[in-house]
């Protein structure tokens, strides 16, 4: 914490770090709401038979 109060990280960087946040809380949101489309998720039933 000294580290970061001596030397505080660029406005762009802050900006960069807080985009990244709301992208993730939107998707999170979206899906939460919405949610997934059907061909998205995954169906473990017609995974059970699987044999390589």
């Amino acid at each position: 914490m000294a580290k970061l109060a001596k030397h505080p990280p660029s406005e762009g960087r802050v900006k960069f770090v807080l985009a990244i946040l709301a992208v993730c809380l939107i998707i999170a949101g979206v899906e939460q709401f919405i949610g997934l489309p059907k061909f998205l998720k995954l169906d473990p039933v017609s995974h059970r038979d699987y044999k390589p």
